[in-house]
């Protein structure tokens, strides 16, 4: 049984009814482009076909009540009277935060959530969830879908209320995405196209089964490190910065925040020549770019661990890969390669051996196809 039938089966046990509506927003791989979002730069993510599901029906109050069916709990709070506890239930609540902040009139709902996006695998599960709710809160509201503006507010959500300085990038792809497409994003604007994939490649998730928590992590110090350095250039983010700037000017820099700095710059050169490289279904440069993304990032930036650089080097050296690197935050969670979709197969059961053989970890593998972002669909109309 699907995810969405699961969900429309549990609201009715629930309910003794159908629900009015059933929302979905996906999780997301990015394909290159880490740590970039939250200094105005550039990059390529994908919605992947995992995904948040919430059926529901309006309440005639001003309460939510939700349960979660892999939670195995009930959760509920009212409107009118947010208050900051612990629990995934803050990423609801603080969608209804930011939505009535900017104004908005809610109605409350009672339903049923449920996904496959794997939690802490830095295949943003917050982010879905976060514009799931959304969906849900403007169809109830009849307001219009506005994917930026919905992205931003479940930005703000997650810095304001939950405390985790992120940045636009996984909730604008959630809400945005092209099925078929990755989303070029400048993370500056919200200006963003949608990038065909290649024909004839799989994207090929690889949880390396070790998990890092984003609040109590080094992600908050990285961002710091960054915004030193964009100060050091006297400019408003490392973005503005090119990498004959930070050559000729960087060594005035303390040599970790150099690092850092190096990092996000070439990674947005990387990101822009990766866009050129998909137009061009150019798989050997693309793949390429992808390796040296994580050797930025493990030797730069230092957000890999031993279980991401394992995984990486086994998924480089097999047959039909062009190249794999770390995603998500980092510290733990997933890398992504990029695979010759005949060879899919194989690579995937080669690298689930040869990852347990080297940590004695079992590697969870997800071949994804590029899915559309948040979507409602009427139920009873």
């Amino acid at each position: 049984m699907d995810i969405r039938t699961a969900t429309l089966l549990s609201f009715s046990n629930e309910f003794g009814s159908s629900p009015d509506l059933i929302v979905r927003a996906p999780g997301r791989v990015n394909l290159i482009g880490e740590h970039t979002d939250y200094n105005d730069g550039f990059v390529l993510p994908m919605a992947i076909d995992r995904a948040v599901w919430i059926a529901l029906r309006p309440r005639p109050d001003r309460w939510v009540r939700v349960r979660a069916l892999e939670m195995g709990e009930v959760v509920e709070f009212n409107l009118d009277n947010l208050q900051k506890g612990n629990g995934w239930v803050e990423y609801l609540k603080g969608i209804a935060w930011a939505l009535q902040e900017a104004g908005f009139r809610l109605q409350g709902w009672e339903g049923v959530l449920s996904g496959d996006v794997p939690r802490g695998a830095g295949l943003s599960s917050s982010a879905a969830v976060e514009v799931a709710t959304a969906r849900a809160f403007y169809a109830l509201a009849e307001l219009v879908w506005e994917p930026a503006h919905a992205a931003r507010l479940a930005q703000k959500a997650e810095n304001q209320w939950v405390g985790v300085n992120c940045g636009i990038m996984d909730q604008m792809v959630s809400a945005a995405a092209m099925e078929g497409h990755a989303l070029f994003l400048d993370c500056r604007t919200l200006d963003y196209e949608h990038v065909p994939l290649p024909p004839g490649l799989a994207i090929v998730v690889l949880d390396t089964s070790t998990r890092r928590g984003l609040v109590d992590s080094a992600y908050n110090e990285r961002r710091a490190q960054c915004e030193s350095a964009a100060h050091h250039f006297g400019v408003k983010a490392l973005r503005d910065v090119r990498l004959e700037q930070l050559e000729v000017k960087g060594h005035d820099l303390p040599p970790v925040v150099l690092r850092r700095a190096r990092h996000i710059v070439s990674e947005n050169e990387r990101v822009l020549e990766a866009v050129q490289a998909m137009r061009a279904g150019d798989a050997v440069r693309l793949g390429e770019l992808f390796n040296t993304s994580h050797a930025s990032l493990r030797d730069d930036f230092e957000v890999t661990n031993d279980a991401l650089n394992w995984m990486v080097e086994i998924a480089q050296s097999q047959p039909g890969c062009y190249g794999a690197r770390m995603t998500g935050a980092g510290f733990g969670g997933c890398a992504v390669a990029l695979v010759d979709e005949k060879s899919s197969r194989a690579f995937a059961s080669a690298v689930q051996a040869a990852y347990k053989a080297r940590s004695g970890l079992d590697a969870a593998v997800y071949v994804c196809k590029p899915s559309a972002g948040g979507s409602v669909e009427q139920m009873r109309g």
